[in-house]
């Protein structure tokens, strides 16, 4: 499912993340990578806020809808 409609406060597991290369790095050097656990927080109209790794990270609608997780 992607994360923008993952249930709040449940530890998911990233399975795919469908962006571009540039993106991708970007997110993996926020520990979002395929196999990574990320948890929802907070959902502001499909903006999300994830722990990850212990630290907070915004992400937008379009970002939230491109990682799928599991």
């Amino acid at each position: 499912m992607p994360l923008i409609i993952a249930p709040l406060d449940v530890e998911l597991k990233i399975v795919k993340v469908q962006v571009d290369d540039k993106t991708k790095k970007h997110l993996e050097s926020l520990g979002l990578y395929v196999g990574g656990v990320v948890k929802v927080i907070s959902d502001n109209r499909g903006n999300l806020i994830c722990l990850v790794k212990g630290v907070r990270i915004g992400l937008d609608r379009d970002l939230a809808s491109r990682i799928i997780v599991a």
